[in-house]
């Protein structure tokens, strides 16, 4: 049996998921009349206290759609140097959006709200004025960090002060709630937009949704259609959707005691490569490595790990994969990391 800690989207849909979805009750949602679609966007807003929110195919679209609502083009975009809509979304930002990022590098991916102030620039010709200010939640290039409550309200209070919107990629947003004990809502109440996958640490197999005040929702409506997003049928989708916020937050717990045990494996062997208490969700970064020979040793293991760039590794903990399995990747991980062969 293989043990896959490439990613969290490598997650399968459970049974109970397949069923939902078998059973949908679907209708078509570009007229608005899916009824499955319609509940999984309600209980999402309801989860982070806001109006309303959409359904759509992936988590980079959402974040394209939000720049598109949120921000204007020939404007400038803070965000962390490491994060993901300036790293792993293929120049769409400058595409479709019309933005260019303004990078800054943050402690472990966490802006703070010195380093947003000294970021911003005012509308003032012949500088490129800030339109939004984005954050990652969890980070995913940083090892599943967060930002803490009280982070984000002083942040939010520089980008209100200066009356530009704070935007939260929250792809993994759950892993930071679950983690920290957050209520979702109150980081819904600190930002203008966000959006959070079902496809990554929930498990559900496709979609991610745009949770927002209405009119700003009614805005993304028309571009997720602009941009190939809008879907008919879609309840079979969303059923998915609805059980993994049901049924697959609260066991986010397991997988962040999962990393850390993987962690703290590596720790034993190589110390200088990772501090275990560091780990706060489920990804694992092992630093000063030979990370593609340490994957193919771990591939002989029957462990897939994943190699960030030639000096880091990467894991990550899921659904798919217990607490037995890790501890057989555990061992597997003492043998492959430097000077264990």
């Amino acid at each position: 049996m293989t043990i896959d800690l490439r990613s969290d989207t490598v997650t399968r849909p459970t049974a109970a998921m397949r069923a939902a979805m078998a059973d949908a009750e679907v209708g078509d949602d570009v007229f608005g009349e899916d009824p499955t679609v319609v509940r999984l966007q309600e209980a999402a807003a309801a989860r982070f206290g806001r109006e309303a929110a959409l359904f759509c195919p992936s988590g980079i679209m959402c974040n394209q759609i939000w720049l598109r609502v949120l921000a204007r083009p020939a404007t400038e975009v803070v965000v962390e140097g490491d994060a993901h809509i300036v790293n792993y979304e293929g120049g769409a930002g400058a595409l479709f959006g019309g933005v260019q990022f303004r990078t800054v590098p943050a402690a472990d991916g966490l802006l703070t709200a010195g380093q947003v102030a000294a970021a911003l620039r005012p509308d003032h010709f012949p500088l490129t004025p800030t339109s939004l200010v984005c954050v990652e939640q969890t980070h995913n290039r940083r090892g599943g960090t967060y930002h803490a409550v009280e982070d984000l309200a002083a942040i939010r209070a520089v980008t209100a002060a200066a009356g530009v919107p704070l935007y939260m990629d929250g792809a993994r947003v759950f892993n930071a709630a679950v983690a920290s004990g957050t209520d979702p809502a109150e980081y819904g109440r600190l930002v203008d937009g966000l959006m959070f996958c079902v496809s990554k640490a929930l498990g559900a197999p496709v979609g991610s949704l745009m949770v927002g005040d209405a009119a700003a929702i009614a805005e993304a409506v028309v571009w997720r259609r602009r941009f190939g997003g809008a879907m008919r049928q879609a309840g079979v989708l969303a059923a998915a959707g609805l059980v993994a916020l049901e049924q697959m937050v609260d066991r986010l717990a397991d997988d962040h005691a999962n990393a850390r045990l993987l962690a703290d494996a590596a720790a034993d062997v190589h110390p200088d490569g990772i501090d275990p208490a560091r780990v706060a969700t489920n990804i694992v970064y092992i630093e000063d490595v030979d990370a593609a020979a340490v994957v193919g040793r771990l591939r002989e293991s029957g462990v897939l790990a994943a190699a960030m760039d030639p000096r880091t590794l990467r894991l990550v903990t899921h659904h798919d994969v217990s607490t037995r399995d890790c501890r057989t990747a555990a061992d597997a991980l003492r043998r492959a990391l430097p000077g264990t062969t």
